[in-house]
This record gives structure tokens, sequence and C-alpha cells, in this order.
């Protein structure tokens, strides 16, 4: 028993230097290569790094030959393993230049298309969430719909489809908060304004329902707020949007509220009809 104890632990001692000593080559050579003049030797390092998955260490060695290989049969290959090394480091601004770049000189290689496909989705992962600037939203959805107008039977095109979805709902997010924002510090005008606007370039947005209910909420409120002069056509433009909520969505879940609002602005506006 003590000597298969001991055997056992002999063994996995063994075993413990044995992965110490190949992690302490592999460090080594990594760093002889890092440290050589010789080209052949770095590339050959690089690509098995690279199919290792070891992409910051590949990455090294890739940005120290880059510029040795440019014009000759291994540029090809060195250029897309360089940047897809830094798409796998989520360093995508570079990754997306990068395959950018390799379209343009590589344009009949057979990697074209997964090149073209990864400097679009590179965009898409720069996209900021909706509360900010959506600069990178519109040029990722450009990047995108080029590459789908370039590839329409390429095998990543379902996917390509999903992200425009995806950030063209950012932007309909973002159109869509600063049009109730407005609401909610009372600027009527500005929030009715933002809605309209909001309605006519998305029009088949999946927030339709409440856009048109916070574009009622706003023309009520700005019509209950207003001066006398100004409250006949402004509750009738109000009326008129619930209307329009009204049609869209019989089965609103804002319907209810939407109606007892309604139903006050049309007895104001009665009472102002029966004076004048």
């Amino acid at each position: 028993m003590h000597t298969f104890a001991f055997c056992l632990k002999f063994m996995k001692k063994g075993l413990y230097i044995l992965l110490i000593s190949i992690l302490f080559v592999s460090c080594s050579d990594f760093q002889k290569a890092l440290r050589s003049e010789n080209v052949a030797e770095k590339f050959e390092m690089g690509t098995e790094l690279f199919e290792a998955e070891k992409w910051a260490k590949a990455h090294r060695i890739f940005e120290q030959i880059l510029p040795k290989y440019r014009g000759k049969p291994q540029g090809e290959k060195l250029t897309f393993m360089h940047a897809m090394c830094s798409y796998k480091l989520g360093d995508y601004y570079i990754a997306s230049y990068h395959f950018d770049k390799f379209t343009d000189l590589y344009s009949a290689s057979e990697k074209i298309e997964e090149a073209a496909y990864l400097a679009a989705k590179g965009y898409y992962f720069n996209s900021p969430v909706y509360s900010k600037e959506q600069k990178e939203t519109v040029e990722a959805i450009e990047k995108l719909q080029l590459f789908v107008n370039a590839y329409p039977d390429s095998q990543y095109l379902a996917e390509a489809n999903k992200l425009v979805k995806e950030l063209d709902y950012k932007l309909e997010k973002k159109a869509f908060e600063i049009a109730k924002q407005y609401d909610l510090i009372r600027d009527y005008k500005a929030s009715i304004k933002a809605f309209n606007n909001f309605l006519l370039e998305f029009p088949g947005t999946t927030l339709r329902n409440e856009a048109l209910f916070y574009r009622f909420d706003a023309a009520h409120n700005l019509a209950v707020k207003s001066v006398d002069y100004l409250k006949r056509e402004r509750i009738k433009e109000a009326i008129g949007y619930y209307e329009s909520l009204k049609r869209a969505f019989s089965n609103s879940e804002f319907l209810e509220d939407a109606t007892m609002m309604k139903d006050k602005l049309q007895q104001e506006l009665n009472t102002i009809n029966t004076k004048s």
C-alpha cells in the first residue's frame, strides 16, 4: 500500500515536472523566435501558435514579420492570420481595418468572403449601447449591408441579417427614448414632433404601439395645459392621435388609459363648443 502511494506521488511529481518543462521549452522557443532575425522561422512559429489558438503570442510575431511578406506568396496567409488574431483578441477596430485591407489586397483569395464578413462583424461589435451616440451603429449597418449586397448567397447571410436587425433596433430605441424623454420633461411639442419623425422613419418598428400612445399622451398634455384660444385645435389634434392608436392597436394595453384621457378631452371640447 505504501509502495503504491509512493509510486502515485512520484508519478504526479514527474507529470508536474514534465508539464513545467514543456511550458518552459515552449516559452523559450517563443522568446527565441521573437529575437531571431530568421523571418521564415518566425513565420513557422507564428503559424504554430495561431493554430494552437495562442492569439496574443502569434500576433506579436506576426507584427514583426508582416511588412517583410508584402507582395510575397505567404503574404496572403499571414495577413489573414494577423487580422484574425486581432479579432480573437477583441480588438475589433484593428481587426476590421486589417480584414478590409486583406479584401483589397487579395480579392481572388478563397478567404475573401470570410474576411469581408469578419470586417463587417467587427464594426458590429464596436456599436455602443443604444443610449450613447450611434455613429458606430450606423457605420456597422452600412458595412453589413454592403456585405449582404456583395455576397447574397453567403453562408453568413442569415447571421449578417440578424446583426443588421439588432443594430436597426438600437437606432429605433434611441429615437424612441429621445421622443419619450421630451414628454417626460414636458416639452410636449418636441415630443409630438419627435414621435411623428420616429413613426415615419421606422414604419415597421416593434415599438409602434408605445410610440402611438406616448404621442397621444404628449398631445393630450399639451392640449390640457394650453391657453384657451389654442385649446380647441390642440384637443382635436390629440383626439386624432388617439384614433390612430385605436385603429392600429384595438387591443393595445394602453387603450383603456388612453380612452379615459380622450373622453375627458372630448368633454372639454364639448364645453368649449357650447360656450362659443
